[in-house]
């Protein structure tokens, strides 16, 4: 059955991505223990951000979308070598661009610096070690965004690994970087920088034997009159801004935090950090599928397959974004006060950056659905959507930042992206709607009325029984871990026990079926 596939594609590149979200908490806690939340990690935060918020906005972000449903079409409708000439045509050109962002990047970086943390602009000393480590992370982008074009083949020929577990190497080069090599530098923190760089080059190097393997190794030939590098290229532009209107806001964050007092970048990178460990183990899992198999039915003519396909991926946005969304706001200051609070990071740390999760956290369920919804208008090649929606989803993030950062701070900034969030969610479901492409299955409200009280259930007897930070902060480290895998657990089961108990069985999620 298609849904069992599906399932099993989106779990497989789940599981993957949970070893690197993982292995990404354990390098936040040794960055965290290594370094707290003061000027110097805020300074890196705004260097490794500026290049990965281009990687999402140019490689996973507007090139993905645009280049997977054109590859999908050509490997449905046309002959293999038009595939092989296809990707040829899209590497040279893309690196072409690449190199020459990435050269701009390295001689701007006081620009940059001085655009996307103009609060660091009178610290001196905070500025120039920005500056100087921008320097050394800009070049990630170049093959980061080279990892996600083999990413883009490699997941439309159906091989899904190799992508997801790719991004375990950059953890792997940043904790090592950390442990290993903050002594050869003035300021320690440098290492961190060169181990951005060097994660980015292994990464690329890593996914080349495997498009050898299927015989799309490409050859690059910068082609810019090429048909398909044309579609892609229109499909690209406004998809640039569309596609990445969650990490424009979060940038927008980090430049209006960078006026708040130091640590501000800090509590809110880490509760971003732990925010998108659902949506990018779950939400990015279920898009990453979705995107390839939504786009052959669009070349199929399969509008049927179509709407049934998105009605199965946002039951189970439902199913796994609300739990953990209630979780992470009832369990933000146990979780990181047993993830974060050792060495530089404070319990003041663990207060601030509970208050921006939380409020991060209210937008979870939005954060997820945008990158389902978002695939249905990228596989029907509708890029123009999206950016309309888009521009309302940015507009409604800066009005509530400058409404919220006086009276609250750093989390104003957070609840601020949230909201924007869930309107994006909203009217990019409301426009699909509209379109006449997406009509829910019968008794869906049944069905959300399940999800609902699971939740509140779950999230009532959490809340009740966890306690303080003060008594999670007086255990060992190793009882904090223990005792917070117990609580996620004991969750997870009332959760699975209340959603049962209430008739909601396995067979209601599968991808033909039309009633509960």
């Amino acid at each position: 059955m298609l849904s069992k596939k599906l399932l099993k594609s989106t779990a497989m590149v789940g599981g993957l991505t949970l070893v690197s979200r993982l292995l990404g908490f354990v390098r936040d806690m040794v960055i965290a223990h290594a370094f707290g939340a003061g000027a110097s990690t805020d300074a890196f935060l705004v260097a490794f951000k500026i290049p990965n918020f281009m990687r999402r906005l140019f490689a996973e972000g507007a090139f993905s979308q645009a280049f997977v449903p054109i590859l999908s079409e050509y490997k449905t409708q046309r002959e293999a070598l038009a595939v092989k000439l296809l990707i040829n045509h899209v590497a040279g050109t893309l690196g072409f661009v690449l190199f020459f962002v990435t050269l701009l990047g390295i001689i701007g970086a006081p620009a940059l610096v001085a655009l996307f943390a103009p609060g660091f602009w009178d610290e001196t000393e905070k500025y120039a070690l920005t500056v100087d480590m921008l320097r050394i992370t800009f070049p990630y982008l170049f093959f980061i965004a080279l990892t996600a074009f083999a990413g883009s083949v490699l997941n439309t020929f159906g091989r899904f690994a190799i992508p997801a577990f790719t991004p375990v190497l950059l953890n792997l080069c940043m904790i090592i970087a950390t442990l290993c090599f903050t002594g050869l530098f003035a300021q320690p923190i440098m290492a961190l920088a060169w181990g951005v760089l060097f994660a980015g080059i292994a990464q690329f190097l890593f996914q080349i034997p495997f498009l050898r393997k299927i015989d799309m190794l490409p050859h690059p030939q910068l082609a810019w009159h090429d048909e398909g590098v044309r579609r892609i290229l229109g499909l690209m532009l406004p998809a640039l801004f569309g596609v990445s209107v969650t990490q424009i806001n979060l940038l927008v964050d980090t430049l209006m935090a960078s006026f708040l007092v130091s640590g501000s970048v800090s509590w809110l990178y880490y509760a971003d950090r732990l925010m998108e460990f659902p949506v990018g183990v779950f939400g990015l899992a279920l898009a990453t599928v979705m995107l390839p198999n939504l786009s052959k039915t669009i070349a199929k003519g399969d509008t049927q397959g179509y709407n049934a396909m998105l009605n199965w991926s946002m039951r189970w946005v439902f199913l796994i974004a609300t739990p953990a969304m209630v979780g992470l706001i009832v369990l933000a200051q146990p979780m990181l006060t047993a993830l974060f609070r050792y060495g530089e990071f404070s319990t003041h740390d663990v207060l601030m950056t509970s208050y921006s999760l939380m409020t991060y956290s209210v937008g979870l369920v939005g954060f997820v659905m945008i990158k389902v919804l978002a695939s249905g208008f990228y596989a029907r090649q509708d890029t123009r959507t999206p950016v309309r929606i888009g521009v309302i989803s940015m507009l409604t993030n800066i009005v509530l930042n400058i409404i919220f950062i006086l009276p609250l701070q750093h989390a104003g900034l957070a609840l601020s992206t949230a909201i924007a969030a869930l309107v994006n969610a909203y009217l990019l479901y409301r426009g699909l709607q509209q379109q006449g492409i997406l009509q829910l299955q019968a008794e869906t409200k049944i069905f959300l009325q399940r999800i609902i009280l699971a939740n509140l259930v779950m999230g009532l007897l959490l809340w009740l029984n966890i306690g303080n930070v003060a008594e999670w902060a007086v255990l060992p480290s190793y009882s904090r871990l223990l005792h917070l895998l117990g609580w996620i657990t004991i969750g997870m089961v009332i959760y699975a026990a209340t959603l049962l108990a209430s008739g909601l069985r396995l067979h209601h999620f599968s991808l033909h079926s039309d009633d509960l």
